[in-house]
């Protein structure tokens, strides 16, 4: 049996579909039974927990010969970065206690660095914290910019007719559908076949800058003129606060785009078959185009 956190998210649940498609019996674990009643009725067992309880999670995890984990977001935490501790302390006690033999843990491109990179120094410190695990293989998937991330934007294509962010314009970042990554994730969860602690990058099937993602974006809903704007730190940091984040959350967030902007965040390995996934973005943009169609 297979244990996955945040599977009423996209990458978790694209783990749990995968897996259960293969055969596999799972446990499918998060905040929401209305979320995950979807796998319930395939037949998974369905857990709701806190994720920073230490007991639930070890309950949850007993019996599984392997756990995809995740430290999820929480867009209102007032202390986010003790957020993802808790949880992370959590995932590796309930590991130790459980009897876990194997975790894959979804990271992010740039968690090789300590600090400086807003949310993605969390993910930093809970690899650490995977890394002492005696006798129990990890293997960390570090993927790139999710492209779901774009659905944010839509709100402010539709109200100002611009893509915008505090991330540089002309800064080429890794970019991935969730799809890809789930699909990483539950082939190595199926297989089982890495030993001691495995680093892998995920990088998605090229590079983009925000202008090139855009002008594709934009081509897509009939703006092919769409135009990204580099908004100053302090204003994009509002900007998420009035779209209902914490102060915390946004400054974070902020952080991170300076990251990304300097070139903090990026990939240790360079693009090689390994690392490369087949989903580009103009594959996956028609289903961000759908979801702008219905703003109307």
């Amino acid at each position: 049996m297979i244990a996955i956190m945040g599977a009423s998210g996209h990458t978790g649940g694209r783990v749990a579909e995968k897996l259960m498609e293969a055969g596999e019996k799972v446990r499918v674990l998060g905040r929401s039974a209305d979320k995950l009643e979807r796998f319930e009725r395939k037949g998974a067992d369905v857990q709701t927990l806190d994720a920073t309880d230490k007991a639930a999670l070890t309950k949850a995890f007993r019996g599984a010969e392997a756990v995809f984990t995740l430290l999820p977001p929480d867009f209102v935490s007032t202390d986010f970065r003790a957020l993802q501790d808790r949880i992370g302390e959590a995932t590796v006690k309930a590991v130790q206690e459980s009897g876990v033999e194997r975790v894959v843990l979804l990271s992010s491109v740039g968690a090789d660095v300590p600090k400086g990179t807003g949310p993605i120094a969390g993910l930093h410190a809970q690899e650490e914290r995977l890394r002492k695990l005696e006798n129990v293989p990890v293997l960390v998937l570090r993927a790139g910019y999710f492209f779901e991330n774009f659905y944010s934007s839509l709100g402010l294509i539709r109200q100002q007719g611009i893509n915008g962010g505090a991330v540089a314009p002309d800064v080429p970042i890794a970019m991935i559908a969730t799809r890809d990554i789930g699909d990483a994730a539950a082939k190595a969860l199926h297989q089982r076949d890495f030993e001691g602690f495995v680093v892998r990058e995920l990088l998605g099937e090229r590079d983009l800058t925000l202008v090139e993602a855009t002008r594709i974006l934009g081509t897509s809903i009939g703006k092919p003129d769409l135009k990204y704007v580099q908004f100053p730190r302090d204003d994009f940091v509002k900007a998420l606060v009035s779209m209902g984040a914490s102060e915390n959350v946004a400054s974070l967030y902020g952080e991170m785009a300076d990251a990304l902007s300097k070139g903090k965040v990026k990939s240790l390995e360079g693009r090689r078959p390994e690392n490369i996934t087949p989903t580009s973005f103009e594959q996956f943009v028609p289903e961000l185009a759908k979801a702008y169609q219905a703003m109307s």
